[in-house]
């Protein structure tokens, strides 16, 4: 993976959001630190030489319906976008969905922005996985936390309860 150091994640309490560790659910997870300065996958990738086919973003997107807010975390490879006003929208049954904005997304998963990851999420939200991210054998995704990364298979993210595989939710 690059030059990431990694170490099991669940030898790393320190490297990942309380959330996340209370999710951990898998022995193949694997945590990295990192500079939290290089969070960004852009600067990410390029500094621990990382291809932008490995990693992958997880975005929490919002929409309402009948007063009420939906949310939702979409994880995408980092050479695609989401489809948020398409199959996203679709998937939360509102009519315009968008990024949630930050202190939204910050408080109610108890993650830092730009560490945000599908792991350890609320209950009751879907995480809608574009299904070229559970090809990758080996994915990098968020921790919770800015100072480091979380890798694992990228199959073992259809395992998380609340997971759906969706065909072109990223373009």
């Amino acid at each position: 993976m690059g030059k990431l150091e990694t170490v099991p994640a669940a030898s790393a309490p320190d490297l990942l959001a309380a959330p996340v560790l209370a999710a951990l659910h898998s022995t193949d997870i694997f945590a990295a630190p990192i500079d939290p300065s290089l969070a960004d996958t852009a600067e990410f990738c390029a500094a621990y030489d990382v291809s932008l086919e490995q990693s992958a973003n997880c975005v929490v997107v919002a929409g309402k319906r009948e007063g009420s807010v939906r949310y939702a975390a979409c994880v995408i490879l980092a050479t695609t976008r989401a489809d948020v006003n398409g199959v996203a929208r679709k998937r939360l049954d509102v009519r315009k969905a968008s990024f949630a904005p930050m202190d939204d997304a910050v408080s109610l998963t108890g993650m830092e922005y730009g560490g945000i990851t599908p792991i350890g999420l609320p209950a009751d939200w879907p995480v809608l996985i574009d299904s070229r991210v559970v090809d990758v054998p080996w994915v990098i995704v968020g921790s919770g936390l800015r100072r480091s990364k979380i890798v694992l298979p990228g199959a073992a993210l259809a395992t998380l309860p609340t997971a759906e595989v969706i065909p072109d939710l990223a373009r």
